[in-house]
């Protein structure tokens, strides 16, 4: 279990489609992948290169949204993916432009 003290922000990385919705409808329920699986992915910073590479690659732009507010990050639930990884996921709740606490356009 990874402690939110250790943790000082998250990352979504957002495609240019998933981006303008998010900033057109002022809120995002997730991804393909994120409704899938029942939960909003999120990464670490060290974590960011090999999420872009393995699930993003070829795609451009892209945003990379950082989370860091305390209250934002107790609601995530830390869960040891299938590659062995601790990743940062919310669930039961969508993100919203005030959780937004800086990004990055690549």
């Amino acid at each position: 279990m990874v402690s939110t003290d250790m943790i000082v922000k998250v990352y979504k990385i957002f495609t240019e489609s998933e981006w303008n919705d998010f900033q057109a409808n002022n809120q995002f329920k997730g991804s393909a992948d994120d409704l899938r699986d029942g939960f909003i992915h999120l990464s670490t910073e060290e974590q960011i290169d090999e999420v872009m590479k393995k699930y993003f690659s070829g795609q451009h732009p892209l945003y990379v949204a950082e989370f860091s507010d305390l209250n934002f990050l107790q609601k995530l639930k830390w869960e040891i993916s299938a590659s062995g990884g601790v990743y940062p996921h919310l669930y039961d709740s969508n993100l919203l432009p005030g959780d937004v606490t800086g990004f990055v356009k690549l």
